[in-house]
Order: C-alpha cells, then structure tokens, then sequence
C-alpha cells in the first residue's frame, strides 16, 4: 500500500526541519510526504523545497492562506492532494522514531485507525535540539534516559517496543486521547466520512471529531503504542479562545450517531475520486 504522511505546521522552519530530518533518516522510503502549510510565510515553503531536493521519496509543499488556526482546512487539503490508500496525519513540531513509518504500515489493519503517542520535550531541551541540529530521531536508549533523568522529557515508556495483537484493540470505541500528531487511516474511511470538519474554528477538538464520527461509522481504534512513538518539541500553548465553542459542537456529536463532516473533504476538486 501507499501512504502519505501529511505534515500540518504553522511558522515554525526550525521545528519543521527537524521533523523532516527524522524523515529522511525512516528506515523505509516507500511513502510520501505532503507538507500541510496552515498560512506560513515564505520561508516554511523555502524548507519544504530545500528538503524535498534531498528526499528519497516524493514531499510536496500545501499551503493555505493565513486566516486563523485550520488544521482541519489544511489536513483536507492536503488529502485532497493524494491518492495514496493509507493517510498518515502528524504534526510539524513531532519527530518520528526512526521506524515510524514502518510500524504504521506493520500495524495498520482494514477496518482500524492508529492511535500512537508521543513524547514531551522541555523547553529548555527543545531549544537546544533545536539550536545545536541534535538528531533526536537517532537517540538511544540512554541517550533517552539521561534526559529523563535531567527533566529533559516527561517519559520514556513509549520507547518500548510490543508485538501486534489483540490487545492492540482492547479499547476499539475509544476516543479520548487520540491526537492528529499521530493518527493513521485508511483513505477509503476518511472519504466515507468526509475528512476533517472544518467547521471547528481556532484550536481544539477537530481532531476528536474525526476520531468519534471513525467510530460511529464502524472504525475502530487500534493502538500504535509501544511502537511508533513521536517526540513532541515543546512549543507555547495555543490559543483557547474558542474551545468552549468547539466543545459544544463536540458534545452535539457525542449525542449523535453522525458519521460525515458537515464542511469537509467533498469541497475540494477530486478528493473524492
């Protein structure tokens, strides 16, 4: 199967090369990478162009104008964009594990998504990574445990590795914790239920959304943990000013048995093909 990973950032070059580096050090290449551009200035184009020069694989440059926080816009755009049969959604500020990929591709089954995990870097460790180019994407085990024991990161226990599994799916109905920092799909189940809904404004929820109308429309959660974890670069918190807005939008659904965005991936020429 094909998959895309899709990239979703905002004005954050340093971060994203960071992610892109993990990238290109994947131990596999058989994917491609759209970079999902919520309104960035020129120079998170300038990145993405400089990096896909150097890719093994194919990484392409989306981009939306500025109009406010619309990773829902953006992600669908994004889709809009490939034809791949498997869609890998994370984050501009997430560096993938070196076998990322590959244990997306291990895990995913027909009939699931994938819900992995992450790891929270400091600010302090953040910046420094950042500053000196560190490859965290190639850290070992104890490079990862003297940075637990500095502060440096909130845990290690995603880094241990576990076989496929029923147990994989001992949660299938839940949604609470599941993040598009990493979360994996079938295209054929994200079209089903028209993609990300953009009527979610500002931060927060959106990707609840989608992970609740997966579920009621007969998509079960399968977890990704012990086996693809990212690491999160620290960043500010976001603005939460209209999360008490998306919140009620999301409690509608919760009581509801809805499985489409009610704006989503339709609006965009061939997404649906």
């Amino acid at each position: 199967m094909k998959i895309c990973v899709i990239v979703t950032t905002y004005n954050r070059p340093d971060a994203l090369r960071a992610v892109l580096d993990g990238y290109l050090a994947q131990s596999e290449r058989d994917f491609e990478l759209i970079v999902a551009d919520d309104g960035s200035t020129r120079e998170t184009k300038a990145v993405a162009e400089e990096w896909a020069a150097r890719a093994p694989f194919e990484l392409r440059h989306v981009w939306q104008p500025d109009e406010g926080f619309r990773a829902a816009a953006i992600r669908n755009r994004a889709m809009a964009q490939t034809r791949a049969e498997y869609i890998l959604f994370t984050d501009g500020d997430c560096v993938p594990s070196q076998t990322f990929v590959a244990q997306h591709r291990r895990l995913a089954e027909p009939g699931c998504f994938l819900a992995g995990n992450r790891i929270l870097l400091s600010e302090a460790f953040t910046r420094r990574a950042l500053q000196q180019s560190l490859s965290v994407h190639r850290f070992t085990w104890a490079d990862w445990l003297r940075a637990r024991a500095g502060g440096e990161v909130n845990r290690t226990i995603p880094l241990i590795r576990l076989p496929d599994g029923a147990w994989r799916k001992r949660h299938a109905r839940q949604w609470e914790g599941v993040k598009t920092c990493n979360l994996s799909a079938w295209r054929t189940d994200l079209v089903a239920v028209n993609g990300l809904d953009e009527v979610y404004s500002g931060w927060g929820l959106e990707d609840s959304d989608l992970v609740i109308r997966l579920i009621h429309a007969g998509v079960r959660n399968k977890s990704a943990r012990f086996a693809a974890p990212v690491f999160h670069l620290w960043h500010r918190e976001n603005d939460r000013s209209r999360l008490p807005e998306n919140r009620r939008r999301l409690d509608e659904l919760l009581h509801s048995t809805r499985t489409r965005a009610q704006r989503g991936l339709d609006q965009y020429a061939g997404a649906m093909q």
